[in-house]
């Protein structure tokens, strides 16, 4: 089960026996260091890697081997069982979710590493909806088994509790607890492994035959696929045995459904338990023909359409990354839906619309590169030479062109001011911004226009704690930076109309335009949606090109707020109406006068601020339970849950406004003799209170 079947086109079986997945997991799940070990099995590396040794090979950036995290996704390569896997470790920091965010897009599947001893945590989350959100077939792996506290039954619970749109059931049953933790029984293959040699992960004895509770478990296996699979239903209807391949197949085939969720357990740091989530990533996980073609828009006439997943056919691909590496010669890392790319090739970029020639195209192993004469569908590498490529551009044939889905991307909610060493060095620092910028797109920097200086923005401190090291570090620039301030937004809080003409001559020109809007609130994360109403949709002069120029118009006015300046965010502009004068009439003329309606109607529809909102989960001692709810009230939070972990250990989930959080960490850790554990997360823009 598992293996590529040899039917087919050569391109097909190649294609079936691809696994492009993606290790993601909340910070200090272990998941660079099953990563390493996953590595070393296959037979990727010779060594393996520890994080905690500032030796993994994944965290290649000196700043993630210093610090112990992962603050860039890493792609490597590696083989198991006749598969090709292409595999990305995605940071675990809430700051770096970006990381995430577009490796989801273009992987088919994915590993979700869990502490066995704390179950969901906050960033746990947060990468399981973005999972969700790319509809990504996902596997899961209790890891830390061997740890005080460490429960299975416990995690499966948990996942059940926070991911109740997902069937969640165990395919191992573990023998041993804590650091007793041995083996485990194989629910599927019904067998008994032991874990070998504790320094080898490829150490490890089966066989055949599980216990009365193995069998008690692998029976509640089959009832949990049962809803979701009519072979599994038929065996539990008919009270019938399901055989090895049968349950597996079924595994299979629910897991690919995107509705079941198989867990697995283990220890990386102790190398146990590692063969085993390569097989399943192999039987269970997609290969790009199992997942629908992404759907590309024809950027002329805005039919959509969708690729078949082949060489033969025309290139299809998307820019989901842009790095500097070797003294920040600029790479941009691909995901080829259909067709080829070869070096030398001219590829036309459907987003900027212009051509750009391919310089080598590279296998990557972190840092490490590989040079090939070409790659095509269904692979994850990257190339060199393509200058204006941007991060979610796509890449296709100018003769068939199709142009795919942005990548999402998040606003910053924190800013400081940034200034280098010397006068001289200010050129140099505007550069290397701009190059950092290229890098990552939650990364933003320009001229405060009152004070004329440079502002930084980020998704929080340490991301641009970060930032400032990689200036001083891979630039060599002696910068320093202000204290972090929160980025605020508006949005409005009732409904309002408005309308704007413009009207001017130029050299004997007569130019016109003149539009009607209506303005209002959307939902808290409803973002900016710009809509034509049906009477105005229905004018015969409104070109596409002149709704384009309005929405245009629309969203400058938007950007410049209506309050104090900030951004305006979750809200709603109607273009209702417009007259068009014939021989004055011109399409930027809309852009002008959408702008200034949406300015004067904005400011009827009574604006107010947004303040970035926290998500909040500390886990601590129990005897310091009153304490800390009494800091939290006093920096305005608002407690949403206290749960049990344990005996003595309570965890708080609560949200605050970031801008009452600086400095938060220093006096929880004050107040706990270091004692409790912090995460916070964005959660939404909401009113300021």
């Amino acid at each position: 089960m598992g293996e590529p079947r040899g039917e087919g086109t050569a391109s097909e079986r190649r294609m079936r026996a691809i696994r492009n997945l993606g290790i993601m997991a909340h910070i200090d799940a272990g998941k660079t260091t099953l990563t390493e070990r996953l590595l070393f099995v296959a037979g990727r590396t010779h060594k393996m890697g520890e994080v905690h040794e500032g030796a993994a090979v994944m965290d290649w950036m000196d700043l993630e081997r210093e610090r112990g995290i992962t603050i860039t996704s890493a792609v490597t390569r590696l083989e198991w069982r006749a598969h090709e896997l292409h595999l990305i470790d995605t940071p675990g920091h809430v700051d770096f979710t970006i990381e995430v965010e577009r490796s989801l897009r273009v992987l088919d599947g994915a590993v979700a590493v869990f502490d066995a001893a704390h179950g969901v945590e906050p960033q746990s989350e947060t990468v399981w909806r973005q999972a969700d959100r790319y509809h990504v077939p996902r596997i899961a792996f209790a890891n830390k088994m061997d740890r005080v506290g460490a429960d299975l039954g416990h995690t499966l619970a948990s996942m059940r509790k926070h991911f109740p749109d997902h069937v969640v059931a165990a395919v191992q049953r573990p023998l041993g607890a804590e650091a007793a933790f041995s083996g485990f029984e194989d629910l599927v293959a019904r067998r008994t492994v032991r874990f070998g040699d504790p320094d080898d992960p490829r150490a490890f004895t089966a066989e055949p035959g599980i216990s009365a509770e193995g069998e008690a478990e692998r029976a509640a296996l089959v009832a949990a696929l049962a809803d979701l699979d009519d072979a599994a239903a038929e065996a539990v209807l008919s009270d019938r045995d399901l055989d090895e391949e049968g349950l597996r197949s079924a595994i299979r085939r629910a897991t690919l459904s995107g509705r079941f969720v198989p867990l697995l357990c283990g220890s990386a740091l102790r190398n146990k338990g590692i063969p085993q989530v390569l097989d399943a990533v192999c039987d269970w996980l997609p290969s790009p023909l199992d997942v629908p073609p992404p759907a590309g828009v024809h950027p002329d006439t805005g039919e959509e359409e969708r690729r078949p997943p082949t060489d033969g056919a025309p290139l299809l691909a998307l820019a989901f990354k842009v790095s500097l590496l070797d003294e920040r010669r600029r790479y941009v890392f691909l995901r080829v839906y259909s067709g080829r790319v070869a070096e030398g090739d001219a590829v036309w970029n459907a987003s900027q619309r212009k051509f750009e020639k391919v310089g080598r195209v590279l296998l990557m192993h972190a840092a490490q590169k590989e040079r090939v004469p070409s790659l095509g569908a269904g692979q994850l590498f990257a190339v060199a030479g393509l200058k204006e490529t941007r991060t979610g551009d796509t890449l296709t044939d100018k003769a068939h062109p199709l142009l795919l889905e942005r990548l999402s991307s998040y606003d910053p909610v924190i800013s400081e001011a940034i200034e280098a060493g010397s006068q001289k060095d200010r050129e140099l620092l505007l550069e290397a911004l701009a190059r950092v910028a290229d890098e990552d797109p939650t990364f933003r920097w320009g001229e405060d226009p009152d004070t004329g200086q440079l502002l930084v923005s980020g998704m929080g401190e340490l991301h641009l704690d970060v930032v400032a090291e990689r200036l001083r570090r891979e630039f060599g620039l002696a910068v320093r930076t202000g204290q972090p301030q929160v980025l605020l937004r508006e949005t409005l809080s009732a409904e309002a109309t408005a309308d704007a003409t413009f009207e001017r001559k130029l050299e004997d020109e007569e130019i016109y335009g003149q539009v009607s809007v209506a303005v209002g609130p959307l939902p808290r994360g409803g973002g900016f949606r710009f809509e034509v109403s049906p009477e105005a949709a229905a004018l015969p002069f409104l070109r596409p090109e002149v709704r384009r120029m309005a929405e245009d118009g629309a969203r400058e006015a938007a950007e410049a707020g209506a309050l104090e300046g900030h951004p305006l965010q979750d809200v709603r502009v109607t273009l209702t109406g417009a007259t068009w004068r014939e021989g004055a009439s011109k399409p930027f003329a809309y852009k002008v006068a959408a702008a200034d309606a949406v300015r004067t109607a904005a400011a009827k529809a009574r604006p107010v601020i947004l303040e970035p909102l926290m998500r909040v989960e500390i886990v601590l001692p129990s005897e310091h339970l009153g304490e800390v709810i009494g800091s939290l009230d006093r920096r305005k939070g608002t407690v949403l849950d206290v749960a049990d972990r344990g005996e003595a250990v309570k965890v708080i989930t609560c949200e605050a406004p970031l801008r009452r959080m600086f400095g938060y960490a220093t006096e929880l850790r004050s107040a706990t003799q270091g004692r409790a554990l912090f995460t916070m997360r964005f959660d939404r823009f909401d009113v300021a209170g």
